[in-house]
């Protein structure tokens, strides 16, 4: 008889060590799921993730050129991004389109290429070619 008690001893401490290890498995599961909590995020961050075609181009021009009206313009946008009101991509001419549409004028480094003996050369390059062989 002492066999069969002590043996349902061990079976009980057995399961209660078990039980114990699964509480601390999901605590330590849990905890980093709390601490994983995103912070807010930054609102370029936010519009960033919707700009489409040479958007984020149109976005860094704008941002040294405008600092403080750009900030603002980006936190309405990633409001409206957040809201669900605007949920479509943004390619670089819409963006520009809405910078000029509220006065400020982006102003693009434009490069002109032409194809010259089966490859793609600046227009400057070019022009400069032909003006050394003259």
């Amino acid at each position: 008889m002492s066999d069969d008690s002590e043996l349902e001893r061990l079976k009980a401490k057995r399961l209660a060590e078990m039980q114990k290890n699964i509480n601390t498995r999901q605590d330590s599961e849990k905890t980093p799921e709390q601490t994983q909590e995103k912070p807010p995020e930054n609102p370029r961050d936010i519009l960033v993730k919707v700009l489409g075609f040479r958007g984020l181009e149109v976005l860094q021009n704008a941002e040294s050129q405008f600092p403080n009206e750009t900030a603002m313009i980006v936190q309405k946008l990633s409001e409206l991004i957040k809201s669900g009101e605007l949920n479509e991509t943004i390619d670089g001419g819409k963006l520009m389109t809405l910078f000029r549409a509220v006065g400020l004028h982006i102003r693009m480094e434009t490069k002109i290429n032409v194809e010259q003996d089966g490859k793609f050369v600046s227009l400057t390059d070019k022009l400069t070619k032909q003006s050394k062989d003259e």
